[in-house]
């Protein structure tokens, strides 16, 4: 390489990563990168759960963070919460156009249903049905209508132990948190502090029912009214990022200063994470929710920190966040989710591929999984995941989502035709 080669790198590295940071109320791709992470490493704990793989980098364990993988799937209701009320946070700082309830509802149907229903119907015509991995007529019907009306979380069968997908219990969450999210957004237009805290009141007090009154906490870990406090986070965090781009300064050198700030909050706060994740990988088997549900505000504050200054971060690590790449998983992502697991105890359980050499059970192989199984295992579950997930989003959800807005248009076309005409003498 020239040195004139080498200065002119180094000059665009210099006007790059020093080029001015315009944060936008609307389009926030560093998020698309969180929520990838969130994701990849609830999929990761599942994964183990069947592999009992523990990663390594160097001499330096990763157990903790496998271990107590479930946890970031509280970040991914924060972010639903963030994004939800975002467009609501505009319209009361910026002025804009306050979203419609209809539009709302439409939009939730064609991002959700058409992915979700058909993954469930995979599982239950290729898996369930095939492998009678029911026990009665009757049970499976529970099981099935439960699944598509999004009240699984409300019977244990369905629940905890639905041969049709037990992670779509978070898509469950979500769906019941968005009949109720115009009105939350509608108290919080005109009174957001006592909107926000009655939501975390409301939380922390279920939490508190829950720890006091209860010996067993399964069937409520993970109830709507156990996350409206992260919810509330997410909202709260909203509003004041959209505060904080109108206050943003255009100075280049205040925007660097405010920038290593913002990053400097970012590495304290994934600090954090690892406190909480090592604190929770290493509470007992008998304390296990509990002591999830104790964190979980915590967790939700860290992570809403993070969320909040992702945006307002060093170039490097905008770009880290919020490149191509990490949106595109992001697009993908829901349907990632919704597979990973499936996929991994279908591959153990149902074909037994790869295949183990000397073990039945090769994840309880003396001195640890069997290899090379274990190593091929794990690849292939993050591998063929990824690829149904993005089968599913292309050939399933797109279309689907076309076709139910084209419909959804035509509705709303006719509803429009039947409202009266104002009264020009009014």
């Amino acid at each position: 390489m020239s040195v004139s080669t080498a200065v002119s790198l180094r000059s665009r590295m210099e006007e790059w990563l020093h080029r001015p940071c315009t944060p936008s109320a609307h389009r926030i791709p560093e998020l698309n990168g969180l929520r990838v992470l969130l994701v990849f490493i609830v999929s990761w704990y599942h994964i183990w759960q069947q592999s009992w793989l523990t990663p390594h980098i160097g001499t330096y364990s990763l157990d903790f963070l496998v271990r107590a993988g479930y946890v970031p799937v509280d970040g991914t209701i924060l972010l639903s919460g963030f994004l939800l009320f975002l467009p609501h946070a505009r319209a009361m700082l910026l002025g804009e156009r306050t979203p419609e309830v209809r539009a709302f509802y439409q939009k939730r149907v064609m991002r959700i249903v058409p992915s979700y229903f058909f993954v469930t119907l995979l599982m239950l015509f290729a898996v369930a049905l095939p492998y009678g991995l029911y026990w009665s007529r009757e049970a499976m019907w529970n099981d099935v209508i439960r699944h598509l009306t999004f009240t699984q979380t409300f019977d244990y069968a369905s629940y905890i132990s639905t041969p049709i997908g037990v992670a779509s219990w978070t898509i469950a969450i979500e769906m019941q948190a968005y009949l109720i999210f115009p009105l939350l957004a509608r108290c919080a237009r005109r009174n957001p502090l006592a909107t926000f805290f009655a939501m975390a009141a409301a939380g922390l007090g279920f939490r508190c029912w829950c720890l006091w009154s209860l010996e067993e906490m399964n069937m409520v870990v993970n109830q709507l009214p156990n996350f409206l406090d992260v919810y509330a986070m997410g909202m709260g965090a909203s509003f004041l990022y959209v505060k904080l781009t109108t206050l943003w300064p255009k100075q280049k050198r205040r925007q660097l200063v405010l920038g290593a700030i913002a990053t400097a909050l970012i590495v304290l706060a994934f600090w954090g994470f690892t406190v909480v994740l090592r604190q929770q990988a290493g509470t007992p088997q008998s304390a296990l929710q509990a002591g999830q549900m104790v964190r979980r505000p915590l967790f939700a504050l860290l992570l809403a920190v993070v969320t909040l200054c992702l945006p307002f971060s060093l170039r490097p690590v905008r770009f880290l966040f919020g490149n191509r790449l990490m949106g595109l998983l992001a697009m993908v992502s829901m349907n990632y989710y919704l597979v990973h697991q499936n996929v991994a105890v279908y591959l153990k359980y149902r074909i037994q591929f790869p295949p183990a050499l000397n073990y039945p059970t090769p994840n309880t192989a003396a001195g640890g999984p069997e290899q090379p199984w274990a190593n091929q295992y794990t690849a292939l579950c993050f591998g063929v995941s990824l690829l149904m997930a993005f089968a599913i989003t292309f050939l399933v959800e797109k279309p689907c989502a076309w076709a139910l807005g084209k419909l959804f248009r035509k509705i709303n076309s006719a509803r429009d035709e039947k409202k009266p005409a104002p009264d020009s003498n009014l």
